[in-house]
Parts: C-alpha cells; sequence; structure tokens
C-alpha cells in the first residue's frame, strides 16, 4: 500500500525581530508533502545543512538538526494546505521555497 501523504505550509510566527530567530535565521515560507504537521517539521529540518556535514561545531548533541528553527513551534507554524496547488503523490520533500544551507557557519573561512 502506498504511503498517504498531505501538504503543509510552515510559516513564520515569530516576528522578524524576534531573538528568538538569533540561533536560526528565519527562511520564509516553506511547503512541504509529508505524513502529518510534525513530519512536515522534520522533513523541512532535514533539507537544512547538520554540522556533520561540515567543519562545524555542534549547537546539542550530536546533530544541529533538533536546533532547526523549523522543529520550534514559536518560530514557525504548521498548516495543511488544502488548495490543491501541490500534489500528495510523491516523495517526503520540500516542494515549493527551500531550507537555506547557511544556517551553520563552519568554523575555518
Amino acid at each position: 500500500m502506498e504511503e498517504q501523504l498531505k501538504i503543509y505550509r510552515l510559516v513564520p510566527a515569530a516576528a522578524s525581530d524576534d531573538p528568538a530567530w538569533q540561533n536560526s535565521p528565519p527562511q520564509g515560507e516553506v511547503v512541504v508533502r509529508a505524513r502529518t504537521a510534525g513530519d512536515a517539521r522534520l522533513v523541512a529540518s532535514e533539507a537544512e545543512l547538520d554540522f556533520t556535514e561540515i567543519d562545524a561545531s555542534p549547537a546539542e548533541g550530536n546533530s544541529t538538526r533538533d536546533a532547526s528553527a523549523f522543529r520550534n513551534d514559536k518560530l514557525y507554524t504548521v498548516i495543511e494546505d488544502t488548495s490543491g496547488r501541490f500534489g500528495a503523490d510523491g516523495a517526503r520533500e520540500i516542494v515549493e521555497g527551500r531550507a537555506r544551507i547557511d544556517t551553520i557557519v563552519p568554523m575555518q573561512r
């Protein structure tokens, strides 16, 4: 049986001058195909660069994935998109917008 996916919009919820953006700059709205609203946060955060992929120190634990703004409900809200603009068929992925890959700064420049 094929997996049933839905379309979700991750929309910035905090003001652009909110200090909570200090560790994760706003990336604008991102639309993803995912299983659930929680999974939509994972899909978006997995598209970001992780410190293990470059020479940088982790912010938390062994990965910076958990520090993604997409996972923070005070920074991003998740809204199911029922507009029909995007099909639910396909892979779990970002379908519009993009996750920035410059959210982590390398230790050596």
